[in-house]
């Protein structure tokens, strides 16, 4: 694809994902529907166009401010600096890296880029560096600056680059051993994940769609800490457990995976079109417990019929998902403290309706994918106050049962929490708390 075009339609791409009304991977899998018979995007172009707008989204403060010294739309200047840093982090500094994209360029735009790059990120004002709207910046360092703030510049770091593809191995068809000599024969090179027992860990974002693993449900994508999540909830063969908030089903399999696809699995969601997106993973997954069952609200009639029944309860809430930037680096931009709130108070609403289905002697989990107190330790502070029935639990007593390697460094200094930070430990960013019903 000539390069000109290319940039036009990162320049497109570019104004369509900065109006934030909808998830940037939604925005980017919607233009390459509508632009397929415009362009005649490869895998290339749509990992070029992509990286663009994503880089875009990571260090919009920085571009927001190169941006006013070059001419022409300003979408086609941010295009230009996102593109750049992609071919950049792409050829890893190899002389050229830059060949293709100013081939599309004006003199004067070629002039600016250079300038641009010429600029030292340690020159930059402190917003200009980490990109984050101020609002998240303090609750972050109030967290991780005890060191001086190298820790919060670490964190940084780790958001404004992509981050790694995880799998997880179908414990209930297959071997971790086996799928990663599989996956070698077909030239991926897949490391075991330091932590989850069923986690394979692969560098770049190749195709899995076409790989037989793939095809017969012996992977599927899902973050380490995520697996982390489904082994906490530690599901046994012939249980009745519940995932009350499944979305679309990556612990589901895990849990039903856990359970050797006995005993009887619910996935809750109140998003029946979130439902539909488990069925087919739900059939390549040869597990036959999982019941998925669209609820209208967290006090549904399915949910009483269920009191006081249940033997695990997973409540992976709804949250802000700010531990997923460095997947989605729109969110920084679409949360706000209103939405923080509203979130909160969902939260809240949500873990006291799933703990009704606990039996006596059952586990209750409720985790996140937020990085904010406010949704997190706070929340279970919250319920262990306002439910004496409830025991917490030490996450990382229940980690090193499980035989998960350096569990106390997954957890909260008290070992309450499992608390996740991608610059720690390669993961997304996850909170987890655990009770146990009276």
């Amino acid at each position: 694809m000539h390069p000109k075009a290319l940039l036009d339609a990162c320049s497109e791409l570019v104004r369509l994902i900065l109006k934030l009304d909808h998830p940037a991977d939604a925005v980017v899998s919607k233009f390459f529907r509508d632009h397929r018979k415009t362009y005649a995007f490869g895998p290339r172009e749509r990992a070029s166009l992509a990286e663009t707008v994503y880089n875009v989204l990571r260090f919009k403060l920085r571009y927001d401010h190169f941006a006013p010294s070059g001419s022409g739309p300003k979408e086609r200047r941010l295009a230009i600096l996102g593109f750049a840093q992609y071919l950049q982090d792409s050829a890893a500094g190899k002389p050229g890296a830059l060949d293709f994209l100013k081939d599309a360029l004006f003199a004067n735009e070629r002039t600016w880029l250079e300038n641009c790059l010429q600029i030292q990120t340690a020159d930059l004002l402190e917003r200009h560096r980490h990109n984050l709207p101020e609002w998240l910046v303090q609750p972050l360092k109030a967290q991780l600056g005890q060191d001086g703030g190298q820790e919060f510049w670490a964190l940084v770091d780790s958001f404004q680059h992509s981050a790694t593809l995880d799998l997880r191995v179908n414990s209930f068809t297959d071997k971790r051993s086996d799928v990663q000599k599989e996956l070698k024969l077909a030239g991926l090179s897949a490391q075991p994940t330091p932590h989850s027992p069923w986690g394979l860990r692969i560098q770049g974002k190749p195709s899995l769609a076409k790989l037989d693993a793939f095809a017969r449900g012996a992977i599927e994508v899902q973050d380490e800490g995520s697996q982390l999540l489904s082994l906490l909830v530690d599901a046994k063969r012939g249980e009745m457990v519940v995932d009350f908030c499944a979305g679309a089903g990556g612990k589901t399999l895990a849990l039903g995976a856990a359970m050797r696809s006995t005993g009887r699995l619910y996935a809750f969601d109140t998003s029946a079109h979130r439902l539909e997106a488990l069925k087919p993973r739900l059939a390549r997954s040869k597990l036959s417990n999982v019941h998925p069952a669209a609820i209208a609200h967290e006090r549904d009639e399915r949910i009483k019929r269920l009191s006081g029944k249940i033997d695990r309860v997973l409540v992976d809430a709804p949250c802000s998902g700010l531990g997923t930037l460095r997947r989605n680096p729109d969110l920084k931009w679409r949360q706000s403290p209103q939405t923080v709130a509203e979130l909160v108070q969902k939260q809240t609403a949500i873990l006291d309706s799933a703990a009704r289905l606990v039996k006596s002697g059952g586990r209750l989990v409720y985790a996140t994918c937020s990085v904010l107190p406010e949704e997190n330790e706070q929340i279970a502070a919250a319920f262990s106050a306002t439910h004496p029935g409830f025991k917490s639990v030490p996450v990382a007593s229940l980690l090193e049962e499980l035989k998960v390697a350096n569990a106390a460094q997954l957890c909260t200094p008290d070992g309450l929490y499992l608390r996740l930070w991608p610059h720690r430990h390669g993961t997304d960013g996850f909170f987890a708390s655990v009770w146990i019903a009276a």
